[in-house]
């Protein structure tokens, strides 16, 4: 109990409820451990420490209530909202100084979710410009760095999320993720990070429309990722994509006991950095130790192809908006939000296309391995993180002395937005010879993210993380 800052919210509602603990307590905890980390970290742009402390005591109040009085699943809890995300009444920023003094008129549906179930909006966490990088940097909020080596960033684009959650100072936190934005931050700052199935958490419009595009938990331990989904899922009417009937996840505890499990390092041909392939071995190892058959296959997929769709997909749906800001407030923006918009303004209608055949044989692929398998494991990230401030624009970053040609050749996610039917979680596999984590991707079934989370929990109890106490970031 002396480092309640890394209690989990699980942890934390069971205290409260048995009244050994405070959600005064934690969320003064969570305050300290932000006000003394974050100069270091900057991971939280926006704060609301006072409105959260009195809403601690209001929330004291209802544990310490009659029998009868309702407490809702998340009460209490410290929460730390993505800064891209609109809550009515907050400013709603995107990162960039076009919208510095903008507020939201209304609030998101997973803003909404959450406060109706009693979490505290301590905070709202960093993301990119527009949230359209792989780190996490902008000319409004500064450089968000990575709890473990503050040389590195979180990743991006919720990486504001991760890097908060590592360094204690939320306990809950959502992302967003349309190319890997929860899982990449998730991998590098050796945290949880959750893509369920397009369509199980409703979207704002008009990027629910997006097959790529999802909402999700982002939390320290995979009990916490269950709770946080279960609150974030289900159909909403302002959500035309929304899946009816609202998943039941159910018990994830019952292990994973003669499960065929696939195992594919480099995704065809991603040049995975060693310390990453190392760890991703290993991993595939506890799942053998817990029962499970793993055997290593070859997706041959082609890095180069599914890039090229990526960058397709990102112009034409994602870079028209920036194409907008750049026309009216080019002097306002990052050098890394014009290059997206550029990159946008010459995706053809030909390209357009290509991008489609791409994405087809990219999930004809997947979907012929995953006939045969009970989920599928891989790295998250073919590198263990990106240098703090550092764009990428003119080339990726070095890989086992590979020059890459472009970040993206980093984001062995990408195929999992592709197929965004297809849920993916991102749990920590170990550290590099930098001192950053690796992540772990778990991928399921179209549909099946209860087991992706039963997959990842049994994981978890063999190689216990954060919530271990064993691993934290010396801060």
């Amino acid at each position: 109990m002396d480092e309640l800052h890394y209690l989990s919210a699980t942890e934390a509602t069971d205290l409260f409820r048995a009244r050994e603990l405070s959600p005064v307590e934690l969320m003064q905890a969570v305050i300290a451990r932000a006000e003394r980390v974050e100069p270091s970290v900057n991971a939280l742009g926006v704060r609301f420490f006072e409105e959260a402390l009195a809403a601690a005591k209001q929330a004291e109040r209802k544990y310490a209530g009659s029998a009868g009085q309702e407490v809702r699943p998340l009460e209490g809890v410290p929460i730390a909202i993505k800064e891209e995300m609109p809550v009515a009444g907050q400013r709603t920023t995107q990162g960039s100084l076009v919208y510095v003094d903008d507020v939201a008129d209304h609030s998101a549906v997973v803003a909404q979710r959450v406060i109706d179930a009693g979490a505290i909006i301590h905070a709202r966490s960093n993301a990119p410009e527009f949230s359209c990088a792989g780190f996490t940097h902008s000319r409004l909020w500064g450089i968000t760095r990575n709890p473990w080596n503050l040389d590195y960033s979180p990743g991006g684009s919720s990486g504001g999320s991760a890097a908060a959650l590592a360094a204690g100072t939320t306990t809950l936190a959502t992302g967003s993720d349309l190319g890997g934005s929860i899982r990449i931050p998730a991998a590098c700052c050796g945290i949880v990070g959750f893509k369920p199935t397009y369509g199980r958490v409703p979207v704002e419009p008009p990027y629910n429309l997006d097959h790529w595009c999802h909402e999700g938990p982002m939390t320290r331990s995979v009990s916490d990722c269950a709770l946080l989904f279960e609150v974030l899922s289900g159909p909403d009417a302002s959500d035309v994509t929304s899946l009816r009937p609202k998943l039941e996840i159910g018990s994830i505890s019952e292990g994973v006991e003669g499960w065929k499990v696939a195992l594919c390092v480099t995704l065809g041909d991603y040049e995975v950095d060693e310390d990453v392939q190392a760890n991703t071995r290993a991993a595939a190892e506890v799942f053998r130790e817990a029962g499970a058959v793993v055997e290593e296959i070859d997706l041959r997929w082609s890095r180069r192809e599914i890039v090229d769709a990526a960058l397709i997909h990102f112009g034409v749906v994602f870079g028209a908006e920036i194409e907008r800001e750049v026309d009216d407030h080019r002097d306002l923006l990052t050098t890394y939000a014009i290059w997206f918009a550029e990159n946008a303004s010459r995706i053809s209608k030909a390209d357009y296309f290509r991008g489609l055949e791409i994405e087809s044989r990219i999930y004809a692929g997947l979907s012929a391995v995953m006939e045969n398998f009970d989920i599928l494991i891989c790295p998250t990230a073919a590198a263990p993180a990106l240098e703090a401030g550092q764009e990428y624009l003119d080339a990726g970053p070095l890989v086992n002395g590979v020059q890459l040609g472009h970040v993206y050749d980093i984001l062995m996610t990408l195929p999992f937005n592709i197929c965004g039917r297809c849920p993916a979680i991102s749990v920590p596999s170990g550290f590099a010879a930098n001192g950053v984590p690796t992540g772990l991707q778990i991928v399921g079934r179209t549909f099946e993210d209860a087991t992706v989370l039963r997959a990842a929990a049994a994981y978890e109890r063999m190689q216990p993380w954060l919530g271990s106490g064993q691993s934290r970031p010396d801060l």
